[in-house]
């Protein structure tokens, strides 16, 4: 189920990801040449990475279908509707807790946050101004997505502590620039793979 949501999602933004790549990508390297600043591969790949989350996540709440859903501000009352394991569960209870994973690590990864905090107070400002939105644009707004949005975030923090927890204790060779290049360029030529043979591309 989550392939097909994915490369449903992937068909229908990656003209958008390709202009927005393109165009973000030559004024960062013109903005880094101008003023002289060094290149760092895989912090430039994060940031391209969380735009096109950004892309996806806009995808999904704008344009995606909810008329299996209505709107509702009582907690509790849509995560508890459905039944463990069907397809209704993951959708609208794994799915809104793992679209908000990334968001909770990349926000914690460029703002080094340090308290779960921080990111339960960005993951729930992001998520209540989409909810928020929805409802503006004639679609729906749930107090669980919310919620669930929100634990995502805190999934996503608690990724990233542990990556770091991880990285401050490897051996000095194993903490370098290249070394994350290496790993980050690893990462993103298997989501390329995966997305190309696995899913059958756009």
């Amino acid at each position: 189920m989550f392939d097909i949501t994915i490369k449903n999602i992937l068909h229908n933004i990656w003209p958008m990801v390709l202009i927005m790549t393109i165009i973000l990508s030559s004024l960062r390297v013109s903005y880094i040449i101008k003023n002289k600043y060094r290149f760092v591969f895989y912090e430039e790949m994060f940031k391209l990475a969380f735009m096109i989350y950004v892309i996806g996540l806009f995808y999904v709440v704008t344009f995606q279908d909810v008329s299996w859903s209505t709107s509702n501000i009582i907690p509790f009352k849509e995560i508890f509707r459905y039944s463990i394991f069907s397809s209704m569960f993951y959708r609208n209870v794994i799915g809104n807790m793992m679209m908000f994973i990334p968001y909770g690590f990349f926000v914690s990864y460029f703002l080094k946050l340090d308290k779960s905090k921080q990111a339960i107070f960005l993951s729930f400002i992001t998520s209540i101004t989409i909810e928020v939105t929805q409802l503006i644009i004639g679609r729906v707004f749930d107090v669980d997505d919310i919620l669930l949005n929100v634990l995502g975030g805190i999934l996503g923090f608690l990724i990233y502590k542990l990556l770091k927890s991880v990285k401050d204790r490897l051996p000095k060779i194993f903490r370098t620039e290249a070394f994350y290049n290496v790993i980050v360029f690893i990462v993103f030529m298997s989501i390329g793979y995966y997305i190309y043979y696995v899913l059958g591309g756009f």
